[in-house]
């Protein structure tokens, strides 16, 4: 019986920009769907795990679209919950070179900010699963998805389920009257698997580290991931690993992209891979998510989990839209490869 896991959060519409025009530089917008949680369950489901998706959704031809594709996609999604509201959509300007991209929210009265604690039967969705995925985002919509997902968090280690949050920080959501620093510390208590980036770590859980000379010359000091990974583990023992992405960004176009890994004994750094031209950086994050997630399930060594999830989320890089397109054989390919991007014939 394969194993069964399970993401929480908002999907939303997304409507961007034509290529690299303004917003509305031309009167159309291109229109999919995405959102951080929905992105890790069509990457699980893309390398065949069985992945469920769970979120609150107005009953309409909109969500019924999106929820089409999702299950196109290979994603469970019989335990969506209907609600009145709306669903959320979000603006992408893609940047370019200097100009950086821009992404701007419109999800206020979506059906997931009006859900309450116990609009979810949670037994009943986690029921056969043994993984749980759930980012920063989604508290930070409203107190009451605040509250949906905390319970959510402890219904999931109550039923034996490991745990993952990417505690994604985002400062234009933290609106309803906490902070992040308020909530995702007691969110965090109930987390096996943290994934985040440096940003991530202050605003969430209020733990830094001093990187800036490293940012300014260019480069990254590793000692200081590590001790980050470190000062986390030891605030937050009830955390088994520690995952922490490192983007270096040199335009729009052009990023560094790794990750490092700390499981409480080993510090592990994986390949660096020179993305020069970036097609779309959304979703990279939750690529690196899915991919380390399915990458733990499936590896004997968090080496080999690291790097699946850095090579796929480096692909990511390669795909228009919120979703990481490719199975698990092409990230296998290009984590055992040259990365050369030759025919492949």
């Amino acid at each position: 019986m394969s194993k069964r896991f399970v993401s929480f959060g908002e999907i939303m519409l997304r409507l961007k920009n034509i290529g690299s025009e303004r917003l509305l530089q031309s009167p159309m917008l291109e229109a999919t769907f995405g959102g951080g949680e929905a992105n890790v369950a069509v990457s699980l489901a893309n390398y065949g795990d069985d992945a469920s998706f769970v979120t609150l959704l107005p009953d309409n031809d909109i969500t019924a679209a999106c929820l089409r594709e999702l299950r196109g996609l290979g994603v469970d999604t019989k335990n969506v919950v209907y609600k009145p509201g709306r669903m959320g959509i979000y603006y992408l300007e893609s940047g370019a070179v200097q100009r950086p991209s821009k992404v701007i929210y419109d999800r206020a009265y979506s059906s997931i900010s009006l859900a309450e604690a116990g609009d979810v039967d949670w037994d009943k969705c986690f029921e056969g699963a043994c993984w749980f995925h759930i980012t920063g985002i989604t508290p930070a919509i409203s107190e009451g998805a605040c509250a949906l997902a905390l319970e959510a968090v402890k219904a999931a280690k109550r039923l034996g389920l490991t745990v993952s949050c990417d505690l994604n920080y985002r400062k234009n959501l933290w609106k309803w009257g906490k902070s992040a620093g308020e909530v995702m510390p007691e969110i965090v208590k109930y987390t096996d698997i943290v994934i985040a980036n440096e940003e991530d770590v202050q605003k969430a859980l209020g733990i830094s580290a001093d990187s800036a000379k490293g940012a300014e010359e260019g480069k990254l000091d590793t000692a200081v991931y590590e001790n980050l990974c470190k000062q986390v583990m030891s605030q937050y023992p009830n955390v088994s690993k520690i995952a922490i992405t490192l983007r270096e960004s040199k335009s729009a176009n052009h990023n560094d992209w790794s990750a490092c890994l700390y499981n409480g004994k080993d510090f592990i750094l994986s390949r660096k891979y020179a993305i020069t031209h970036i097609v779309d950086r959304v979703g990279g994050g939750d690529s690196f998510s899915g991919g380390l997630i399915h990458g733990l399930n499936t590896y004997d060594t968090d080496k080999d989990a690291l790097e699946f999830a850095v090579a796929a989320s480096c692909l990511k890089h390669t795909i228009p839209g919120d979703y990481n397109r490719v199975s698990a054989k092409e990230v296998e390919a290009l984590m055992r490869g040259s990365g050369s991007g030759r025919v492949q014939r």
